[in-house]
């Protein structure tokens, strides 16, 4: 499964930080952003992750973070 999120995280160790919280909830999931997008890029793959426990997360340390379609 694969889920793309549109974010407002705008600096590299901001989002490194957010992957490594990330990592540790949901192992064994490739998380990457791509800040180079205009929607701040946050795209989440693996097997067995939650969207809306992603969501949250990201959000609980203060940024936006959107399901894109």
């Amino acid at each position: 499964m694969i889920e793309v999120f549109k974010t407002n995280v705008q600096e590299f160790a901001q989002a490194q930080h957010l992957v490594v919280l990330l990592q540790r909830h949901f192992p064994g999931s490739r998380i990457n952003f791509d800040l180079d997008d205009c929607d701040k890029i946050l795209r989440v793959e693996g097997a067995h992750f939650i969207t809306e426990k992603i969501m949250v997360l990201v959000k609980e340390k203060g940024f936006q973070c959107h399901l894109l379609d």
